[in-house]
């Protein structure tokens, strides 16, 4: 049995702990109207949470639904600022708790690891087995059931107070998309009699889906004796026999059937591993290469082009255009990134990366094009035009690293053409 920790409601609600958490949750979104009307007088705000919390009057507040459609249709909630400075707070105390127990080999919201850990720790495992199971739950977050996860809490949390605060979070999540899952000894009335779900988007809804699945990690780990990789619900069991697996696979439909989950149908299969295998936005090839889906370029395009139309309008900032590209090309820079320069290139996007040719980081290049592609930005001769000849839709600057390509675009003069100006 896990040690049971008590006395933790001190180091959640008290004024020092929810300062450090809204300067933590405000990191990037100080400009958000929310978030400065909260820091304006963060003071105040914090007196009135941490009253709130000792008392046990704090409750959650609504949520702010969204519903994306890309790269499939799901639905975010997003919670007030307020509550997202008790999710930090309590996150601080009582996830390293959990973070104990969990395996090694559970990479999703953890610090150190993440997606590109998850992607190398799964190609050291294809490198050395013929076959891997692929497993994915159904509709994961909108499954979770909420006794289950109040005991699984339970087992690690003695503090009737940070108990009361955790009942609350769970208590106080919106609805979610309907799952109609029947278990066995369940009769028709049952899937109306548990409540389920838990919002896409809040920081203990991470911790809480990490919790949820440790009893799924350690029965591969000590029972099965799997090799195994997990990252949120995506998750992965490796063996040379194709029998073994499907065996496990069996065994594994049992085992969630017992937390109320089920895995995905059309998700869930076996294939050899010399097969090529889209794991977290990568396409992962034999002999340790990889490239980015057509897919994710696609989208990263057509997100790119919805932030130059709204920084055009005036409607969100330059540099938060900057922070996406980076961010998409820091994912990118682990595969083959010839497609995403490709990406960047057509339609006039500037190229935060090093020009193709190997150009030394840092340099500006002069060049490009509004309708042309890569290979004709530095052309002495483009279109296999005469060098007297001028076109209108040539002539802006490149430029070949992140920090140039920040810096030359809060200026406005990165892959703007000529004439129009972001806003100051």
């Amino acid at each position: 049995m896990p040690k049971r920790h008590t006395d933790l409601f001190a180091g959640i609600a008290n004024f020092r702990a929810l300062r450090e958490a809204a300067l933590k949750a405000a990191l990037g979104k100080r400009s958000k109207p929310g978030v400065a009307a909260f820091m304006a007088n963060l003071e105040k705000n914090v007196l009135r949470i941490e009253r709130a919390l000792q008392e046990g009057r704090w409750q959650s507040g609504a949520y702010t639904e969204i519903e994306l459609h890309e790269p499939k249709r799901r639905m975010v909630s997003a919670a007030p600022f307020r509550d997202r400075v008790v999710h930090h707070a309590l996150c601080a105390v009582v996830g390293p708790i959990f973070e104990r127990g969990f395996i090694d080999d559970t990479f999703a919201n953890r610090l150190g690891k993440g997606t590109h850990r998850a992607v190398a720790r799964y190609e050291q495992f294809r490198n050395r087995y013929r076959h891997v199971l692929r497993a994915d739950i159904y509709r994961y977050f909108p499954s979770i059931d909420h006794a289950i996860l109040k005991a699984d809490l339970r087992r690690r949390i003695a503090c009737r107070q940070t108990l009361w605060l955790l009942d609350t979070l769970i208590d106080g999540s919106n609805a979610q998309e309907p799952v109609h899952l029947l278990f066995p000894g369940d009769d028709l009335l049952t899937p109306l009699a548990r409540r389920r779900g838990l919002p896409i988007g809040n920081l203990t809804s991470q911790m809480f889906g990490n919790v949820y699945l440790d009893a799924l990690d350690h029965f591969i780990k000590e029972v099965l004796c799997a090799p195994y990789v997990r990252y949120v619900d995506d998750f992965a069991l490796f063996h040379d026999d194709p029998a073994v697996l499907a065996v496990w696979q069996e065994r594994l439909a049992t085992f969630l059937a017992r937390r109320r989950l089920r895995l995905h149908p059309v998700k869930t299969f076996v294939v050899p591993t010399t097969k090529p295998a889209e794991f977290l936005g990568y396409v992962l090839l034999p002999g340790d290469h990889r490239r980015l889906p057509d897919a994710n370029v696609r989208r990263f395009r057509n997100r790119l082009r919805g932030l130059r139309d709204r920084w055009r309008a005036g409607t969100v900032a330059s540099e938060a255009v900057v922070q996406h590209v980076e961010a998409w090309i820091a994912h990118a820079e682990n595969a083959d990134t010839w497609r995403l320069r490709q990406s960047l290139f057509r339609g006039g996007w500037f190229d935060p990366l090093r020009e193709p040719d190997g150009s030394p980081d840092g340099r500006g290049l002069r060049g490009g094009s509004w309708n042309n592609n890569a290979r004709n930005t530095r052309a002495a001769n483009r279109n296999n035009n005469s060098p007297g000849n001028r076109n209108n839709n040539n002539g802006f600057r490149l430029a070949s690293s992140p920090s140039r390509a920040r810096a030359a675009f809060l200026k406005g003069n990165v892959g703007v053409p000529e004439g129009v100006h972001g806003p100051s």
